[in-house]
C-alpha cells in the first residue's frame, strides 16, 4: 500500500478548507445581507438577533480555520461547525423542509468532514 506524502495532504487539506470556508463565509454573508435568508430564519423559528450572533461567530470560526493558532482553538472552531451543521439539519428537518432546503448544510457538513479528516492526518501524520 502506497503512503501520500506530506505534501498531498497539505494540499488535500487546503483545498477542502477553502472551499469549506468560502461555503461558510458566504453563509455568513447571506445570513446578514438577503432577505429571503432571513425569512428562513424566521420560518424556523429563530429569533433576528440570532443571525447576527451566528454570522460572527462563522466569520470568527473561518478566521481560526484559516490562521496559524494554536490546535485546540482550530479544535473549538471545528466543534462550533459541527454544531452549526448538526443544528441546520435539525431545524430544517423539524420544520418539515425537503432537500432543497437541508441540502446546503449536508453539503457543507462533507466539506466540514474532509477538512476535519485532513487537518487530523496532517497533525498526526499518519497514513492515508
Amino acid at each position: 500500500m502506497e503512503k501520500t506524502g506530506p505534501k498531498a495532504k497539505a494540499i488535500a487539506y487546503w483545498m477542502a478548507t477553502a472551499l469549506f470556508c468560502l461555503q461558510m463565509s458566504f453563509t455568513a454573508y447571506a445570513q446578514m445581507r438577503l432577505p429571503q435568508v432571513a425569512a428562513a430564519f424566521t420560518h424556523l423559528g429563530f429569533p433576528a438577533y440570532f443571525r447576527v450572533e451566528l454570522s460572527c461567530a462563522k466569520l470568527l470560526g473561518v478566521v481560526l480555520l484559516l490562521a496559524p493558532v494554536p490546535a485546540r482553538l482550530k479544535e473549538w472552531a471545528y466543534a462550533g461547525f459541527a454544531i452549526d451543521l448538526a443544528s441546520a439539519l435539525i431545524a430544517h428537518l423539524a420544520v418539515g423542509d425537503g432537500p432543497e432546503a437541508w441540502g446546503w448544510a449536508a453539503g457543507t457538513g462533507v466539506l466540514w468532514g474532509l477538512s476535519y479528516f485532513f487537518w487530523r492526518l496532517q497533525a498526526t501524520g499518519a497514513s492515508a
